[in-house]
């Protein structure tokens, strides 16, 4: 298991910009890809971005193409996501999650993941 912790969060207008973090502990944080998911107000949980174990490879969902850039520094055990004009619909709890194995494939499902942070609160006011 490994220990992540988001931040970032917060309140920005339409259009603005946020970088959320996400510090790992714990197992090899090198050696597992890791994504980004986010959960707005009554609604499931939804599958952002994910990033490859050395960075190299990543997807988006269509939503935040563009938009989003996930990113990741392996010395410092930290993934990042740049969010980009930033519309209201981006309005959500952001988790990060570590994939419950190794290798690299397409994960989009939560069931992927078996570590979670806690999430960080993104607002995008209009």
């Amino acid at each position: 298991q490994v220990q992540l912790v988001e931040s970032g969060g917060g309140l920005v207008q339409a259009g603005g910009s946020l970088r959320l973090s996400c510090a790992a502990s714990g197992r090899t944080f090198s050696m597992y890809a890791m994504g980004w998911f986010r959960q707005a107000s009554g609604k499931e949980r939804e599958f952002v971005a994910a990033i490859n174990w050395s960075g190299g490879s990543t997807f988006y969902t269509d939503s935040v193409k563009g938009r989003f850039t996930v990113s990741r520094e392996n010395a410092k055990n930290t993934v990042y996501l740049q969010m980009n004009s930033l519309k209201p619909e981006d309005t959500a709890v952001y988790f990060c999650a570590t994939a419950a194995t190794t290798g690299w494939r397409y994960r989009s499902q939560p069931h992927e993941y078996d570590s979670w942070g806690q999430g960080t609160q993104v607002t995008v006011s209009s």
